[in-house]
């Protein structure tokens, strides 16, 4: 299965979110499904927002039965928002509201 990982921060477990479209069996209308499932990574390669392949396997812990088998695509960074709006701070733009 191909993913999106969401979470790296346990060691050497990951989570990742795989997403399928599926076809309802009476009205014919395809809808989204999403699954997440906490998957092996030995060497803590795959981070945050990486495309990834997981494969099933023996249950490794109560929760874990997936391991990774290759980083597909590294992520690219994260988008951070600024606070500033058209070079004001948030107080002086609410000052000017007032």
């Amino acid at each position: 299965m191909i993913g999106v990982v969401t979470s790296a921060k346990r060691d050497k477990t990951i989570t990742v979110t795989v997403t399928s479209r599926e076809t309802h069996p009476l009205y014919g209308k395809q809808y989204t499904v999403t699954r997440k499932y906490t998957a092996h990574d030995e060497t803590n390669e795959a981070g945050e927002g990486d495309k990834v392949q997981i494969e099933e396997t023996r249950p490794i812990s109560k929760t874990k039965s997936f391991t990774l088998v290759k980083v597909i695509e590294k992520s690219r960074g994260s988008i951070k928002l600024k606070d500033e709006v058209s070079g004001e701070t948030k107080e002086e733009a609410k000052e000017d509201d007032k």
